[in-house]
């Protein structure tokens, strides 16, 4: 396994960041981290994403990786900036090759079992399910039993009063979204709110 992955499963909960604007998406993570959170997506949907995983890379204390990763060019750039894994909503092998070249953790997404195959096919060190809400965790127990030994990362609904049912299901770690980066609670300057949810994700207080 890598050990980038094995970093994710033992922090079981990546936040993926993706939102409206840079300073937000910045205000999230200092957040979090605040929290005690110490892995983080930041999705190359933000407008100067990759200027951010630069920044954040810099701090030796965070995991950081890239998601919605659209093609090899934009993952070339991700891990030049300091990203130490790749995420994508599907599969590219250009994207994995690039990910394997440099030898940083590649996590391509998929839904059913063909895609999933394809997925390992092209080098895959974890599978992302996405959408995870639309097959529940009854299809990822399913995806587990004919993939044994693969970590899956269900990313999608996902929230911390229904994350326990993801990790009995078989998720080695969850992508976790707006309920966790709620870009409301940050426009709104709701710390607290915020942070609150972190605890829960991370099982640090019930919500």
């Amino acid at each position: 396994m890598h050990p980038v992955i094995k970093s994710l499963t033992a922090a079981r909960v990546v936040p993926v960041i993706r939102t409206s604007t840079v300073a937000h998406a910045a205000t999230a993570v200092d957040w979090l981290m605040q929290a005690g959170i110490t892995t983080i997506e930041i999705t190359l949907t933000i407008p100067g994403a990759i200027d951010l995983i630069r920044t954040l890379a810099a701090n030796k204390a965070l995991l950081v990786g890239a998601g919605t990763v659209p093609d090899a060019a934009a993952a070339q750039a991700c891990l030049d900036a300091g990203a130490q894994f790749l995420v994508t909503p599907w599969t590219d092998p250009a994207v994995c090759a690039v990910a394997r070249q440099a030898g940083a953790a590649m996590l391509p997404g998929a839904f059913t079992p063909t895609e999933v195959r394809a997925a390992l096919a092209a080098g895959a060190d974890a599978v992302k399910i996405f959408p995870a809400s639309s097959g529940g965790p009854g299809h990822l127990k399913a995806l587990c039993s004919v993939f044994p030994g693969v970590p899956f990362c269900p990313t999608g609904g996902i929230d911390p009063r229904n994350l326990p049912e993801w990790i009995a299901a078989g998720a080695a770690f969850v992508g976790m979204g707006g309920k966790l980066a709620d870009e409301a609670l940050i426009a709104a300057g709701n710390k607290a709110a915020l942070q609150a949810a972190a605890r829960a994700a991370l099982g640090i207080e019930s919500i």
